[in-house]
Order: C-alpha cells, then structure tokens, then sequence
C-alpha cells in the first residue's frame, strides 16, 4: 500500500514517516500543498494523509482540488484544530475522516486501515495466504507454516502487491511505481533483483513450489497455490525491531523543540514591554499550533495540551495585557520543564488486528484456491474443504455462503450425496454448485435438492459477485439508525437531529435488550453510548464485532470522555469513530452520512 503524506513540519513528518514504513506502507513526503497536488497528479497512492495548515494550499483546498480531479482514494485530514467549523469543512472538501493533533499512534493506525478496509475500489485484508505462506498485514508479519520469516521492507511489499492482486500481471514499471518514491528511481534491474532475492528467501524457508511466474514480454504473476491450511500469526521480535526504529526517530529529532520555544520565548518578551506586533503574534500563534501536533506526536501530550493554550491565548480577538503575558511565561516554562523528559516511547500494544465473513468451498484444488486467494478484495475469507471429514474438523465458524464444486471425475451420485449432508448441517446457508460443464442432468438433480444456484464454467468474478447478492443487506433505501442510550433525553436529541435529516432512527434505553433490537433492526449504523449501567458502550462494541453477520456495520461511540486512552479502548473493541459530549450537530450528521454511504459501497463490493 502507497500512502501520500503532506505535511510541513519536518519533524512530524519524519516521525510519522517512520510509523507507516514500519507498517510496510510505503511513503511519499510532500512539504505543501502545491507539491502534494503534483505528486497525487504523478502518482497511484492508496492512501493520502493531509495535514490542514501547510503553505501555498492548505489541507482543505488541497481535498477539493484532488476531490475535483476526480481522485476517489480516501483521503484523512491531520490537524491540531479541534473547531468543529474546521472538521466539517475538511468533509465538505471531500475528506474521508479526521484525525485531531495531538494523535496518538495506535488511533491513527486504526483509522488508517479503517478507511483502506472500507475504501470504495480495495479492501484492506488482514491475512493473506499462499499455499502456507501467511502475511498478517496488521502485524506486518510474515509466516511459512507458522515459523516468521525476515523480510527487507520491499520484499514485504512486492509480495503483499501479488497476494493482494493474484490474477494481475504486473509490469516492471508498475512495480518500481507501487514500491519506491518518485525520487528514488531505480533501474528495471532493481525489480528483477528484488524478485530473485524474494524468491530466495522463500525457498530458503522451505517453500518448494514456485511463488511468481513470469509472463514473458509482460511483467510477473502470481501462480495459482496448491491447497493449503490457514495459519496463525503471532507478535515476534521483528515487530519490536520496528518500534525501535521509530522511537529512534522521534528521540533524533527531539532537539527541534528548542528551536520552536525560542519563538515563543521571543513573543513572551515583546509581550512584556508592550511591543508584540500583529505579524510576531500570528507567526507565534502558528507555530504554538505546528509545536502543539509535533508534541502529540512525540508523547508529550500535556506539552501539546500546553501548545494549544498558547495559541488560543493569541488568537483571542482582544488586546493581550500583563495578565496575559505572565500567563504566556509560566505555559512556556512549563512546556520547557516538560521537553527535559525524554518522550514517551510507542508500545507494542498499540498495534491490533480484524476478521472477515467466511465462505466455505468444497472439492476443487485449484479454482477453490484462486478464490481463496482473491476473496480478500471482496470483503470475504475463504476455507477450502476437501471431503466431509475435513468439513467436519476443519471449518471454523459457520459459513455466510458454502460452494461446491463439480468437476468431471467425481461421481454424481457421490456429490450429490454430499450435497444432500451440506443442506442438512447448514440449512439456513446459502449453497451454490459450480460446474466445470453445463449439463441438464446435473442441473436437475441439483434443482430437486433446493440449492440456491448452479454455476456452469463461472469466473471467479461471476462467484464473488453472485455471493454478495445473497450475503445480508440493509433491506431500506433511507439510511437507518440504531442509538442506544441510557439517558431518554439524549436519545430524544439525537433522534430529532438524524430524523431531521430524512434518516430512519430507531432508539434503545436499556442495553439488556441491545441484541434483540439489532437483529430486529437491522441498522445501517449504530450509535452507542460509552458509560451504561450492564453493558458498557465498549462490551457492546465487542458482542457486535464477534459476529460475522454484523462485522462491518459502522459502529458510532458517542461519549464525554475523549481522553486519548477512552478512544484507544473504544476503537480496539470495533468502534469506526467517536464523537464527544456535549454533541454538535453538523459534524455529527456528517459522520454519519459518510460512514452509511461507505457501508453501502462495501455491501455492493463494486470493483
């Protein structure tokens, strides 16, 4: 995955730039707006990161530029303003979400692949398979039959660009497009190397069958994989490498902040002897603004917290007097008695993981693997089954959908035998038939066992698009909501302001009957109070996630509680987003509409 970041404080960016890479995404820097726009114009980016306040184009004219030439990749504004003025003119513009400075690393993360798992053409999987080759793309690790293997940061992503795309060629050009910044420019031989040096590694760890084909005069594929057992992945030493590699990023670049209180310190002493001009107040305020992110971002979040009360102290629409410069003098001494502390390091627990419906295939070694392969980018995981045996051990969790594969050598009185103890173990589950040849008799003995389809010589397009008709939709073209709530009159509040707005609102007060109400409900988005007497805001999150029929449905915390460890709870137990007490009303809609609007294109899975 390719992310764009524009953002002009060189230390934040440096940092952030550490963060991503060590998440194996790989990064384009860009130090304003205008060489944003071009680099964005240039280049394929997944992903663009915004920081709001740049120089020659801010953050916002930025998104409606990019949002105007057509650009439909998701785009997440940074910024250190909290003003909800601010937050719904950066989604007027076309951003996807926001995320305010100081932000706190595993909260980025998680709406980072928030937005790529629910972006309008690729889903973001979080595992990838290959036979017993297993990428875990949250923990960034990769396995063979269990055991970790090292891989460079472009090995990783060359093989996660084939695992993510099975069917495509990939020329040579594209790859160093998708691999390297545009200043690195290396040779086509920089690829073959690459190839050859993955291909190695692999080996070396025992993979026998060959990974990558090539398809002469055009580029590389990947091979159709024999059968394989999913594995499981674990954190390992590698990950702790990688945060290292960022805590000493953040602890070279520490020493700037001298640099940015010397402002400060400058604007201090011109507001004691009465001389501090309008053009030094506004450079102040700017970079009281820039040091209140760059903080955040380091650890320092009472810094930051400090940072930001000196640029609402010097943005205020008044004279500043004695008073406000002793004030000035004792936030500036304490954020310098702050910096004498080294910055609070990253841990590695702020690094999580999500799972995806399963659909269960039965007999075929290589079509079967091919849609495995492939079910990633449809929102889906897959398990191949070969025999009911398998089926009887092997299977995980009930299946949304089970297909069953006829080929030509199997016995039909077998299958349909096997057929018939499918629709008894699964009778609620949807079953498709697909056949390698279109023959009547076959399609008559399958129509008297009442299955939901037959699917004579179909692409694995044809199947993915046939199973999202049958997975559960939302039933009403009006966008529905589920609040719950213990206090009657937030839900009175809430429910006039959504309803106001055309969209259909269902409200619970007592959370015991949470589930009942879901299933009965069927919402487009649900919005959940954080404190309740029984169940937490936070246990309802977990309940809904744990089920596979409701594991992408927006889930809103609304709460009074936006301290930086409240929100980190909140989006580790599932939640998409939050939204602080006491509520403002337009930015509140506009979460909403944009998070059901999201919902609706990934139910569809256009591709």
């Amino acid at each position: 995955m390719k992310i764009l970041l524009v953002e002009d404080d060189l230390p934040t960016a440096t940092v952030l730039s550490e963060v991503l890479k060590a998440e194996y995404y790989t990064v384009e820097l860009a130090t304003d707006g205008q060489n944003g726009l071009a680099l964005a114009t240039l280049s394929n980016f997944d992903l663009m990161l915004l920081d709001l306040l740049m120089p020659k184009l801010d953050g916002i004219n930025l998104c409606r530029q990019l949002r105007a030439q057509g650009m439909q990749k998701p785009i997440l504004l940074l910024t250190a303003k909290d003003n909800s003025a601010d937050v719904v003119k950066g989604l007027d513009a076309g951003a996807d979400d926001y995320v305010t400075k100081p932000y706190d690393i595993s909260e980025l993360l998680a709406r980072i692949r928030a937005l790529l798992r629910r972006g309008q053409t690729e889903l973001t999987p979080s595992l990838l398979h290959w036979e017993n080759l297993c990428i875990n793309t949250v923990s960034a690790e990769v396995t063979y039959q269990g055991k970790l293997i090292s891989l460079s940061p472009k090995e990783y992503s060359l093989l996660g660009l084939f695992l993510r795309h099975p069917q495509r060629v990939f020329s040579r050009s594209e790859i160093i497009d998708r691999l390297w910044s545009i200043d690195a420019s290396p040779s086509e031989g920089a690829v073959t190397n690459l190839i050859k040096d993955l291909r190695h590694k692999l080996k070396t760890v025992g993979l026998s069958a060959e990974l990558l084909e090539t398809v002469y005069g055009l580029g590389y594929r990947l091979k159709t994989p024999p059968p394989t057992q999913q594995t499981d992945t674990t954190v390992t030493a590698k990950r702790q490498t990688a945060i290292a590699a960022i805590n000493k990023a953040r602890e070279r670049h520490k020493d700037t902040f001298s640099q940015r209180v010397s402002l400060l310190e400058q604007a201090e002493q011109a507001l004691h002897q009465g001389q501090l001009s309008p053009e030094l107040r506004q450079r102040t305020s700017n970079e009281a603004h820039k040091l209140a992110g760059t903080l955040g971002s380091f650890g320092y979040i009472t810094g930051s917290k400090l940072a930001q009360s000196i640029e609402h102290l010097l943005i205020q629409d008044k004279n500043l007097t004695s008073k406000d410069a002793v004030q000035l003098s004792q936030l500036i001494a304490q954020i310098k008695e702050i910096l004498t502390q080294p910055p609070k390091p990253i841990a590695i627990e702020q690094f999580a993981p999500v799972q995806l419906p399963l659909v269960l295939a039965i007999n075929d070694e290589s079509f079967t693997n091919q849609l495995k392969t492939e079910a990633v980018n449809w929102g889906m995981q897959i398990e191949v089954a070969l025999n009911w045996e398998s089926i009887q051990h092997q299977v995980s969790q009930l299946p949304k959908v089970v297909l069953l594969y006829l080929n030509e050598q199997a016995s039909m009185p077998k299958s349909l035998k096997l057929l018939n103890k499918l629709k008894q173990q699964f009778p609620n589950t949807p079953i498709f038939v697909i056949a390698e040849q279109d023959n009547l008799t076959q399609r008559v003995a399958v129509a008297r066992l009442g299955v939901q389809g037959f699917l004579p010589k179909p692409t694995t397009k044809e199947v993915f698009q046939l199973i999202t008709q049958v997975l559960p939709q939302s039933p009403a073209r009006a966008g529905k909501v589920m609040i719950l709530d213990d206090d009657p009159m937030v839900l009175e509040i809430l429910s006039n302001l959504l309803q106001s707005w055309g969209l259909k609102v269902q409200t619970l007060q007592n959370p015991q009957k949470f589930w009942e109400a879901l299933v009965s409900t069927t919402p487009d988005l649900l919005m959940i109070d954080l404190e309740m007497p029984t169940y937490s805001g936070i246990d309802l999150c977990r309940v809904v996630r744990q089920d596979p029929h409701w594991v992408n449905l927006p889930i809103l915390v609304v709460t009074a509680h936006t301290d930086i460890k409240s929100v980190q709870k909140v989006l580790a137990a599932g939640a998409d987003d939050f939204i602080g007490k006491p509520v403002v009303g337009t930015d509140l809609i506009h979460r909403v509409i944009s998070r059901i609007d999201r919902y609706r294109v990934q139910q569809k899975f256009q591709s």
